[in-house]
């Protein structure tokens, strides 16, 4: 193992499978996007694009790795959220739309906001990124098949399934709450 040609990365991935996921959970601090971080952390090992010459160092070089696809990875979870919450106050009423203004109908928007949140983290990323694409930056859907390289129509179908979607992740939290009291 004197090179990166003969380096077994299923192997030596696996057998530093269980502290980086702990470096990794230290920085992401969600149990659920270890995996996710630990995949990238896999294809980058793989796909190095310099050879290791020291395979005493593979340690070290696995552990700025995981820092590294730890900190895209909360860089990508910001983004989304901050385009989920720009879509949140696209569709947040004003208070003219409000038929009763103060305090009430403030922790109503509010609430309202947060549903819109919830739901859009509960749609699949394809989902949340045409409806985000759509809204937030107010394409057309000319301009997203442009983008996203697929046709009008797929376009057309795929806002529908998501609309569709959102608007059962709202009526499923609705119920929820609703049980709830």
């Amino acid at each position: 193992m004197s090179d990166a040609t003969t380096i077994d990365w299923p192997d030596v991935l696996s057998r530093n499978d269980r502290w980086l996921r702990m470096v990794v959970y230290a920085r992401v601090g969600d149990a659920g996007a270890v995996d996710e971080v630990m995949q990238e952390v896999a294809l980058a090992a793989v796909r190095q694009s310099s050879p290791i010459q020291d395979v005493t160092k593979v340690g070290p070089w696995l552990y700025r790795l995981a820092i590294r696809q730890s900190l895209l990875f909360r860089r990508k979870i910001g983004r989304q959220r901050k385009l989920t919450d720009r879509y949140a106050q696209a569709f947040q009423p004003s208070e003219s739309d409000c038929r009763q203004p103060g305090p009430l109908s403030w922790l109503l928007r509010d609430e309202r906001r947060q549903q819109v949140r919830t739901a859009m983290g509960q749609l699949k990323r394809k989902d949340a990124e045409i409806l985000l694409l759509k809204y937030t930056e107010n394409w057309n859907y000319h301009q997203i098949a442009a983008r996203l390289g697929i046709s009008h129509s797929a376009v057309e179908a795929r806002l529908h399934r998501a609309r569709q979607r959102l608007r059962d992740a709202l009526a499923a939290l609705e119920n929820r709450e609703h049980t709830h009291e």
